[in-house]
């Protein structure tokens, strides 16, 4: 059986190579894999595509991607948080693919399923619809969305069994199961490693077949902000 369980985080930094497309788990900070993206930081790769509900904040998580230069192009929903990557979008600095948080999560559902794309209603009549297939379905006109898959996806999950078996807490699941299911190389960073077992089978969420790699977080939540307990990058 192949050992998941990564104790240097730093390790999997060959893993990450410039132009990727990254799957990167998160609403805000809660559900980001903080620890993984110290390590993408620290490996300096550039020209990344970034999917992700958004961009980090104050220095964390992904934003200190961006303000390091390295992300060419982010997909997601929620840009505006983050007035610095809406200036460098305007001054063609960073390519922005701007996605309603239900079409982002479909499409990278569908990356996981293996299916092409979908169509949806959500967009239809707006500049987000330009340029994509339009067809009328039972009167009603809907858009065509291109299902999005990634070379590495990066989450964030609450527990992982040795085999790597993944249970969420609670909001902070968002994005990452299916994030899990669409990328060539899955990593998981977790709270807590347990014995194969320890966790009931109808609990668990990602089954261990789409995980390649484990981490143990470096984060602890103090007074509703993640702060780095343990240096391992």
């Amino acid at each position: 059986m192949k050992q998941k369980f990564v104790k240097d985080p730093s390790t999997l930094m060959p893993l990450f190579k410039d132009g990727q497309k990254i799957l990167a788990g998160g609403f805000g900070i809660s559900g980001t894999p903080l620890t993984i993206i110290d390590v993408i930081a620290a490996s300096n790769v550039k020209n990344l595509k970034i999917v992700s509900n958004n961009l980090g904040d104050n220095g964390i998580g992904l934003h200190q991607l961006f303000i390091r230069g390295q992300i060419k192009k982010a997909i997601g929903s929620f840009f505006t948080m983050n007035r610095e990557a809406v200036l460098a979008w305007t001054k063609g600095e960073l390519q922005i693919d701007l996605l309603p948080q239900g079409t982002l999560a479909e499409a990278i559902r569908c990356g996981g399923a293996g299916i092409g794309g979908f169509y949806t209603k959500t967009a239809v009549g707006t500049e987000l619809a330009n340029g994509k297939e339009e067809r009328v379905i039972d009167g009603e006109r809907y858009i065509f969305e291109k299902a999005i898959k990634g070379d590495v996806a990066i989450i964030r999950a609450k527990k992982a069994d040795q085999l790597g078996n993944l249970i969420y807490h609670t909001t902070a699941r968002n994005f990452n199961p299916m994030m899990a299911t669409a990328a060539d190389v899955v990593i998981a960073e977790v709270d807590e490693i347990v014995e194969v077992g320890e966790i009931d089978p109808e609990h668990v969420v990602t089954p261990h077949v789409y995980v390649d790699y484990i981490i143990q977080t470096a984060y602890q939540k103090e007074g509703g902000q993640y702060v780095k307990q343990r240096c391992s990058i």
